[in-house]
């Protein structure tokens, strides 16, 4: 199962946000997306999860058009986690998750008890069994995001879209939180700000700058001196450890020569 876009580009209004994009996701994989603020990943991400339709080209999953088919069966094959996302409804955390199930509920398939297991595995997954009855509004940005992600897992998707999924949480859950979507039986697409854990956790990234994208491979492909310098603006030396991850080093307050070191990283 894939999901592909066909010189995809996405306009606002007369201004062109994204240009001519060629990009499939392959079963199985976990795909980052990255690049500099206002390079297109948010919207390339809402292209791809179905939310807008592009401009031009073509957005297909499994090889049939997205427009094509109807908001019930892409909200079964596809979930996506926005970098911000809220509401002003009184709703427990349990209930929040419980939205997840909506696209397999009608009714002729009432809510059941298979229902509530999925709902309790997805809170169990991302450590808020706890805060099952909590408000919603009592919790912190963290919890939100963990919140947002436990919904999205309640859907039970092929494919998991995360725009920028570890904003507002601590190292200790940011790395929690990408390892538990790592070993998820899901196809991953996450839009990731810290280029370090693209290194850790992508098995393919995909750098975009200007709404264009420059580049798509492995991470030792992707994260090279010149990429960095070129569409960041910053110096840094990649370093790749004995077991071949890259490890970004970036010089602070000196615009001098980043090179590549093949020295083992502890």
């Amino acid at each position: 199962m894939t999901l592909e876009l066909r010189n995809v580009g996405w306009n606002a209004g007369f201004k062109k946000i994204i240009s001519d994009v060629s990009l499939s996701v392959e079963r199985g994989e976990f795909l980052g997306l990255i690049g500099p603020n206002g390079s297109g990943k948010t919207s390339l991400m809402t292209v791809l999860a179905g939310i807008r339709a592009p401009s031009t080209g073509q957005a297909l999953l499994v090889g049939q058009a997205m427009k094509k088919i109807g908001r019930r069966n892409l909200a079964q094959q596809i979930g996506f986690v926005e970098q911000q996302a809220d509401t002003i409804d009184r709703i427990t955390v349990r209930e929040a998750v419980s939205l997840g199930r909506t696209p397999y509920l009608s009714l002729l398939s009432p809510w059941s008890e298979r229902d509530d297991e999925i709902v309790a595995d997805a809170l169990g997954s991302v450590e808020m069994s706890q805060m099952a009855d909590r408000m919603w509004q009592t919790l912190s940005g963290g919890e939100k995001q963990r919140v947002h992600i436990a919904r999205t897992l309640a859907q039970q998707p092929d494919f998991l879209l995360l725009d920028e999924p570890t904003n507002h949480l601590d190292i200790h859950h940011q790395l929690g939180l990408l390892e538990l979507v790592r070993a998820l039986p899901v196809t991953v697409v996450a839009a990731l700000h810290d280029l370090n854990h693209a290194a850790m956790f992508c098995d393919r990234i995909a750098m975009m700058d200007r709404g264009k994208l420059i580049a798509v491979g492995t991470p030792e492909q992707i994260l090279t001196a010149q990429n960095l310098r070129d569409v960041f603006g910053v110096a840094a030396d990649i370093e790749i450890d004995d077991q071949g991850r890259c490890h970004i080093r970036y010089h602070v307050g000196t615009s001098g020569h980043a090179g590549i070191k093949k020295d083992r990283v502890a």
